[in-house]
């Protein structure tokens, strides 16, 4: 009866929305949470990212199999001692307010990245030193080293483009109203209720946007999702449950596209912003004896039926950068105990542990705490808001939290912000010069053999040390009406808009 309740709430939202939507040909996408500020300088959520990908164009996107393609930039050359990139751009682009993207707009964003405080892309973009302005449709950006990751950074947001007219007047507020230059524009957000977009009638590639308005509901209950999907109350949802798939397989008037995640979820332990100085971010041995409390395989069962991908490191085991040396480890709860007493702790250990609302998560905790109690933990389930569950992450508010990165094309992408000192995903605190090193090693090489060397060393450091347990790596499960043609699903997991037709 909740869930049907839910379900018509979720309904009477679309219903709520002004008669003209009705008219237009509508596209209604059912999101896992509500993203956080719509500001590709300031953002940080996964969801986010799905919304950015109808309405915030970058200078680069990828393609199925993972190459680098054009979006607003036709071309890149880097020089022969990799510290100058040079950027060719796409003429006749305009941003939604008007006011046309060129070099100057394309250096705009590009600083405002570097230099907006509390910029989350800044860590992206650190090895830019300057940007020149070569011609109107050409940027230089001259590195402070070589930096091998910079154009893979430049197809997610770091490569977001924005009016500089808006971003200067708006400032900091920007992310309520964003100006940027992709085929949908803003129309309204309300708060943990709906965000609306409608076609741009200046895109640059107008002819292959055919749906007239976009309309993102965060619905958090994956059940009530998948309902509203086949009621016919929205036209596609992001992560199907694994535990749902034949139930959207049986439904003929449903399709299902898939694709194994370049992210992964994990425990991330609050190592040196631990307020209470548990035994967690005291100990390696103690985190040690955690991640050996864990049967990985075993817990991919339980919340995806074996649909998801046992792991141990940022990158997935068929990732070119995976390293072999260290296997996804076997469950051995002796040698975990024997760990603890070599710590010289007392059992139970009490640990905060912060989930984020959602099934699949909280199943994922469930299954960690059941684990880890037969070790000796006493992992104090703590359900919390996403976007809450982010800040408190930062103000180091907690000992263990489980968290999913949705990944990158490069391996930089899963692992500097979150391993680097002082880095602004850094939420465990942890700092380690010698991995500081090689992080940064791993950004002057451009020789794959050369750099999974580095991002060996740096693997044996991280797992022994343990600021972050590596569970498993998702498979994106996207559901959709067959009524939706021309959908496509990307190993990164955003939902592409351009070229959809709705029948």
């Amino acid at each position: 009866m909740k869930i049907f309740r839910l379900a018509v709430t979720a309904a009477a939202l679309l219903l709520s929305l002004p008669a003209v939507v009705q008219a237009q040909t509508t596209l209604r996408i059912g999101l896992a949470e509500d993203p956080d500020i719509l500001d590709p300088t300031m953002a940080r959520t996964y969801v986010g990212r799905i919304v950015f990908a109808s309405f915030c164009d970058k200078l680069f996107d990828i393609d199925e199999k993972l190459n680098i393609v054009p979006q607003l930039a036709l071309s890149h050359e880097t020089s022969a001692d990799g510290k100058e990139v040079t950027i060719k751009l796409r003429s006749g682009v305009k941003f939604h307010d008007g006011e046309v993207f060129d070099a100057e707009a394309a250096k705009f964003s590009l600083e405002r990245h570097l230099t907006f405080p509390g910029s989350f892309r800044k860590p992206e973009l650190a090895a830019v030193d300057h940007i020149d302005v070569v011609d109107p449709l050409t940027i230089k950006l001259v590195l402070k080293a070589p930096y091998s990751p910079l154009v893979a950074q430049l197809t997610d947001r770091a490569g977001m483009m924005v009016s500089p007219k808006a971003a200067r007047e708006a400032g900091d507020k920007f992310g309520l109203r964003p100006v940027c230059a992709g085929p949908y524009k803003f129309v309204e957000r309300v708060q943990q209720d709906r965000m609306v977009f409608e076609k741009f009638a200046d895109y640059w590639n107008k002819d292959n946007i055919h749906i007239d308005r976009i309309v993102y509901l965060p619905l958090v209950d994956a059940t009530v999702r998948l309902a509203n999907l086949k009621s016919g109350g929205l036209d596609l949802i992001e992560r199907v449950l694994a535990t749902d798939l034949k139930e959207v397989q049986a439904d003929t008037k449903l399709k299902l596209s898939s694709a194994i995640e370049l992210g992964y979820q994990g425990v991330t332990l609050n190592i040196g912003k631990d307020k209470a100085k548990g035994p967690l971010s005291q100990s390696a041995k103690v985190r040690q004896a955690l991640d050996l409390s864990l049967d990985r395989e075993a817990i991919s069962q339980v919340v995806s039926n074996g649909e998801f991908k046992p792991g141990n490191q940022w990158v997935n085991p068929d990732h070119p950068y995976y390293q072999k040396a260290f296997p996804v480890p076997k469950r051995d709860v002796a040698k975990a105990k024997a760990l603890l007493k070599e710590a010289g702790v007392t059992t139970p250990i009490s640990v905060d542990f912060m989930v984020s609302k959602g099934a699949e998560t909280e199943a994922a905790a469930q299954v960690i705490q059941s684990m880890a109690a037969e070790v000796g933990f006493d992992m104090k389930l703590r359900v919390t808001e996403f976007a809450t569950s982010l800040k408190q992450a930062e103000a180091g508010e907690y000992q263990a939290y489980l968290l999913a990165w949705s990944g990158r094309i490069d391996p930089d992408g899963n692992s500097y912000v979150f391993q680097k000192s002082d880095a602004p995903q850094n939420y465990s605190g942890w700092s380690n010069k010698e991995a500081d090193k090689l992080l940064d090693e791993g950004r002057l090489v451009t020789d794959q053999a050369q750099r999974k060397a580095i991002y060996e060393k740096l693997a044996k450091i991280v797992l022994e040390e343990k600021p972050l347990l590596y569970i498993y790596h998702r498979r994106i499960l996207i559901a959709h009406t067959t009524k939706l043609e021309g959908y496509k699903q990307m190993p990164d997991g955003l939902v592409r808009v351009v070229g959809l037709k709705l029948k």
